[in-house]
């Protein structure tokens, strides 16, 4: 039987204790990315926080089957269906078919989301897979009177519903309406200034990429519309948690609600676990920039994925977390001395079982805690320092990397298989050796590349070749 599980509970605005349909047994959708860009580092901490959050609940015993969708379709630039379809940009940006820009940028987001220990999904979408499905139910919003048509698109009637701003307090909606006032371009088209696209026809975009044919004329859905249906589609019509960031709660997720409900006529889904912003010093990570920081970039900069993963696990998800270069390093120094303690744990004896029972339980209590992943954390540092063998320690390391997917007993393993010999190596080479590879590695922290690189081209000249690897600079003499 699963252990009692808490979360933040966005639709309700408290702690609750997570209740699925079917007892030990959890449907989850999480919205996927708008493939028309590189998803930068604020994109993947989300995945990671919900990774950690399915991976939370199989360690409390659930079974979870998760579906996340390909938005390759319908999104336009602005979350309130105004400006231009990002993925028609993305191709018109990169002279590409928009089919061959959502390839491309499925592929590159993949790559990271699983560098960072990421689970693929049970079930990954595309829209553009689900165009019956979506005008389906479409023609019922219609037919129950939730929809409306007007100038060639088809719209959903907020009017029609008792409480739209479902995840506001009356503050938040009077701030909301406030916004919908002064910030969305007006659509003459709409009844109500909340109002929705369901579906665009050529009215919209006459050069409009990707267009099929509907009762309502040739067009194209509108982007809420693709995760009601997808997830009805894999998973039923009673979802148990939905997963998102925090920007995604209004309109997008609010908009799905309304349809879904309105589509069903019962709660569609009583869980809704959402992600606060990654920062840098400038403000909110986003695409709109100029340069994407991605996980491949930084792995680029000789930083390991899971040190970044690392790195988002001992913040808590709902708290706006601040990135820097400087706070990255430090954190893969603490990864590292970690890894390093992890390689000097013997694999000998018999694991005492009430011990790691033990710290099992406290470990537990942590993840499903509203995701206490610092606390998760801290409990493994607790459990190496345990009075307790080797064997217990690792079996516990092992254990623990069910939910934090650190991947630490195999950089262990990878560290002890790569340690330098360094026996024959002349007493002041070492010397020289290990004071220019420090030097270099100030110079990295300073940003002074110039000097890094030139300290690696002296080493060179030396005879000596050094490498950025996952467990830090590694050298051999050629």
């Amino acid at each position: 039987m699963a252990e009692k599980f808490y979360f933040y509970n966005s639709l309700t605005r408290k702690v609750d204790e997570f209740v699925p349909n079917e007892s030990g047994k959890v449907s989850m959708y999480t919205c996927g990315p708008t493939v028309y860009h590189f998803a930068h580092i604020g994109n993947i901490r989300t995945y990671i926080m919900q990774d950690a959050l399915i991976k939370a609940l199989e360690y409390a015993g659930y079974e979870v089957k998760r579906v996340m969708n390909i938005t390759d379709v319908g999104h336009l630039s602005s979350d309130a269906d105004t400006g231009e379809d990002k993925m028609l940009a993305g191709a018109k940006r990169e002279h590409k078919s928009v089919m061959e820009i959502a390839k491309f940028y499925t592929d590159a987001f993949f790559k990271d989301f699983e560098a960072v220990g990421n689970k693929k999904p049970d079930v990954i979408e595309p829209a553009t897979n689900c165009i019956p499905e979506f005008i389906h139910m479409i023609e019922v919003l219609l037919e129950k009177g939730y929809a409306y048509q007007a100038g060639g698109n088809v719209y959903f009637d907020t009017s029609k519903l008792d409480d739209y701003y479902v995840f506001s307090s009356a503050i938040e909606k009077e701030q909301l309406e406030v916004g919908v006032r002064d910030d969305v371009e007006e659509d003459v088209n709409k009844k109500n200034k909340t109002d929705f696209v369901l579906w665009f026809t050529k009215s919209k975009f006459e050069d409009q990429a990707l267009k099929w044919d509907s009762p309502w004329g040739v067009g194209y859905p509108g982007w809420h519309i693709e995760c009601s249906c997808i997830s009805m589609k894999h998973l039923g019509d009673k979802l148990d948690i939905h997963c998102g960031g925090v920007d995604n709660m209004f309109p997008h997720h609010t908009n799905e609600i309304a349809q879904s409900e309105s589509y069903l006529g019962h709660k569609w889904c009583g869980y809704w676990f959402h992600s606060n912003h990654l920062n840098d010093r400038a403000g909110k990570m986003s695409k709109s920039k100029g340069a994407v920081l991605t996980v491949s970039v930084l792995k680029e900069k000789g930083y390991d994925p899971l040190v970044y993963r690392f790195f988002c696990l001992q913040s808590h998800y709902r708290k706006p977390l601040e990135f820097s270069f400087e706070v990255l390093d430090n954190t893969a120094a603490t990864y590292n001395k970690l890894v390093k303690r992890v390689s000097e744990l013997k694999n000998d004896g018999a694991v005492d079982e009430a011990v790691k029972a033990e710290f099992e339980k406290k470990f537990c209590e942590a993840v499903s805690d509203d995701l206490n992943t610092s606390m998760a954390v801290t409990i493994l540092y607790d459990a190496l320092k345990a009075d307790t063998n080797d064997a217990t320690k690792l079996a516990l390391v092992e254990s623990f990397d069910r939910v934090l997917s650190l991947d630490l007993v195999g950089h262990a393993k990878a560290l002890l298989e790569s340690a330098d010999d360094t026996s024959d190596v002349d007493p002041e080479l070492l010397k020289f050796i290990t004071e220019k590879i420090e030097e270099r590695a100030a110079a990295k922290k300073a940003k002074d590349f110039a000097t890094a690189d030139a300290i690696r081209e002296e080493l060179l000249s030396k005879g000596v070749e050094i490498k950025d690897t996952r467990e830090g600079v590694k050298w051999q003499l050629i």
